[in-house]
């Protein structure tokens, strides 16, 4: 679990749970929860009351009347369902970003909303719905989206793998990061509080024979959910419904249109629900459509029986050979993004973005944050003496002396030029020193060796440090403060570091 506590420890774009849910989640806690209590905390949030109300006046849960406050609501639908209600607006709107990468957000939260419209559905039907049977539903794949917020060009490794083995999801999460997307939800949940009956069940949604007994009935309503919202979203439809289907037949015992209807039933309302959290329904079909598409799209084929499997078989390998270069590719482009390609270590760019989630990561734990700026003293006199090719092999000797320095924490960059930048999280001042002292003297020892020269170098250093309980967050502000510093080594000698506080 140490590598998974480590990464949970390292999401510095990860929110907290907010101020209301933790409020939300005392006061159900409480012997003697009070239902005025809890209309207030909510109505504190006019946003999350709207969509509260909303909700409860919707098909979903279909009232005969017009809920119209809060009380009224918390009265009808009970503490714990208005409580999960409210949770899963509040934890859906902390997450929720409007980004374009390869992870495709506004998916991931389609298919986790559809999943607990479904979850509840099919709780009903099986007569094994609770009250937690939604949120857990919702947030059964929450783990899914912190390892990418934690590890993101490693998540996308999962997704190029998953396209190209065509192994299970949390296989491949196993196969790259140690543990898979379960264990990571049941821990996020924990850390939040959140009672155990929503994140024991999610730890087993994928092997629910493994399920402490207590829980497997939730379990195998989240993995029977989990499968019918891939059919919506996933490739495979047909064989995915086919399925499903099979393992209800036998859970229920009823026909297979009974079935459909009620996998129709879905997605009509999802899209009311969707509405409900600011997400687009297109795309939404309804199962009878999906498997209509698919007959027609069968009925265009002329081909033999014969010629169609020849057909597929090729196709298969030409996909996955397809799917092995992009992959390739994938891995490269993303290295290129933030590597120097002359040095190695990580370049200006990816400096800048990862020092403001380092400082927004040291402000939340309460932590300090270092940063040492150095230069190559007189670098433009090695290159006029021996030439750039010669300069070039003096940044590559610096560069493999820092990765070879420095702690496993700290980041080292090529900042532009001669300059280099070490970033060492929860690392103070007197630890930043000792590691620029160390650098320094190594460097000055260093003999550097081309074809005809022996180079010697030294280098002179900047050293500030960024505490959150005595600064404000501003991270240009914390590298300037560290080139002043350089720039006074630079200025009084060359070949020593100076501190400058930053303030």
């Amino acid at each position: 679990m140490e590598t998974l506590n480590s990464l949970l420890g390292d999401i510095a774009a990860l929110p907290s749970l907010p101020a209301i849910a933790v409020r939300i989640i005392q006061e159900i806690r409480k012997d003697k929860s009070s239902v005025n209590e809890l209309a207030d905390i909510i109505s504190f949030d006019p946003a999350l009351t709207a969509k509260v109300l909303k909700v409860a006046n919707s098909s979903f849960y279909g009232l005969s009347y017009k809920v119209d406050s809060i009380g009224k609501a918390v009265n009808i639908l009970g503490l714990e369902t208005l409580k999960n209600i409210a949770l899963s607006f509040i934890i859906v709107r902390g997450f929720k970003r409007n980004t374009v990468d390869e992870f495709n957000q506004e998916l991931f939260w389609k298919r986790s909303i559809t999943a607990a419209v479904c979850a509840e559905l099919m709780a009903s039907r099986l007569k094994k719905r609770h009250d937690e049977t939604f949120v857990t539903a919702l947030l059964m794949d929450i783990g899914v989206l912190v390892m990418y917020l934690g590890r993101p060009d490693d998540y996308l490794k999962v997704i190029d793998e998953k396209m190209i083995s065509r192994a299970a999801t949390s296989e491949v999460e196993k196969t790259v990061f140690g543990f898979d997307h379960q264990e990571v939800s049941c821990e996020i949940l924990k850390k939040w509080e959140i009672p155990e009956n929503i994140y024991v069940p999610i730890a087993y949604h994928h092997k629910m024979q493994d399920a402490p007994p207590e829980f497997r009935d939730t379990s195998e309503v989240l993995m029977l959910s989990d499968m019918a919202s891939s059919v919506y979203y996933g490739k495979k439809n047909t064989e995915k419904l086919r399925m499903l289907n099979q393992l209800l037949q036998n859970k229920l015992n009823i026909k297979e249109s009974d079935i459909n209807n009620l996998v129709d039933s879905v997605a009509e309302k999802t899209v009311e629900i969707l509405s409900t959290f600011d997400i687009d329904a297109d795309n939404v079909k309804p199962i009878s459509e999906i498997v209509r598409d698919a007959h027609e799209e069968i009925g265009h084929l002329k081909l033999s029986y014969e010629q169609l499997v020849l057909e597929l078989k090729q196709e298969k390998t030409k996909s996955e050979h397809l799917a092995r270069e992009l992959k390739n590719a994938n891995e490269k482009l993303r290295t290129l993004a933030f590597q120097d390609s002359l040095t190695g270590l990580y370049n200006h760019r990816y400096f800048q973005e990862i020092l403001a989630k380092e400082m927004e990561r040291a402000e939340r734990y309460s932590r300090s944050l270092s940063l040492i700026m150095m230069d190559i003293d007189n670098f433009r006199k090695i290159n006029d003496t021996y030439g750039h090719q010669q300069g070039d092999v003096v940044l590559c000797a610096i560069a493999g002396l820092l990765q070879q320095t420095i702690r496993r924490p700290d980041i080292a960059s090529r900042y532009g030029g001669e300059e280099f930048a070490i970033i060492l999280p929860e690392e103070d001042i007197r630890g930043a020193v000792v590691l620029a002292e160390k650098i320094r003297q190594m460097a000055e020892r260093m003999e550097i060796k081309s074809d005809k020269h022996v180079v010697k170098i030294t280098i002179s250093t900047g050293i500030t440090m960024y505490e959150p309980k005595k600064n404000k967050r501003n991270k240009m502000e914390l590298i300037e403060t560290a080139n002043k510093a350089l720039f006074y080594s630079k200025k009084t000698g060359r070949n020593k570091l100076s501190v400058v506080p930053f303030q």
